[in-house]
């Protein structure tokens, strides 16, 4: 996961947060958080490479809408990656 952009790995938090992770409904959830325009060229390029990773699965909803969902490897992934962040916050709070 350390060689995923920070992009990257707010995709993997939003599928795995999502009950129905397709395109448009990732792309709003970004735009939300971002407050900007999520631009289609940044959006399914970035979902290709978490697929190529092996983070996210892709599969048909229908002919226009693909579904995403986290592998084992990707929850495997986000959990240590919170872990990790667990450990500095603590440290921060502990020290407020």
């Amino acid at each position: 996961m350390y060689d995923l952009t920070g992009f990257q790995r707010d995709l993997l938090y939003v599928i795995g947060g999502l009950d129905d992770p397709h395109g448009l409904a990732l792309k709003d959830e970004l735009e939300e958080y971002y407050e900007t325009e999520i631009h289609h060229g940044r959006l399914y390029p970035n979902l290709d490479t978490l697929v190529n990773k092996g983070f996210v699965e892709k599969s048909q909803m229908d002919r226009r809408t693909n579904l995403y969902k986290l592998t084992a490897r990707g929850q495997r992934e986000l959990d240590a990656r919170q872990e990790w962040e667990q450990q500095y916050l603590r440290e921060t709070l502990s020290a407020a």
